[in-house]
């Protein structure tokens, strides 16, 4: 089963951009985001966030699996 994933276009403060899942409690909190699309997992979701943000991470809270620290 895919999920959407969207990309925060505003840096963290360490420069990441975060790569939430729709209905993530934080990207509804970001203001400039982008759609990526449908994805299985968030590893493919942040690769395709790192083709626009090279620093791209996942979202602690809606892709753990995919969250560097």
């Amino acid at each position: 089963m895919a999920d959407s994933y969207y990309v925060n276009n505003t840096a963290q403060p360490n420069g990441d951009h975060e790569v939430h899942k729709a209905g993530c409690y934080w990207l509804n909190q970001a203001r400039d985001t982008t759609y990526l699309g449908e994805f299985s997992h968030c590893r493919d979701a942040v690769a395709a966030a790192k083709r626009r943000h090279w620093q791209s991470n996942g979202c602690a809270t809606c892709s753990p699996a995919c969250h560097t620290g």
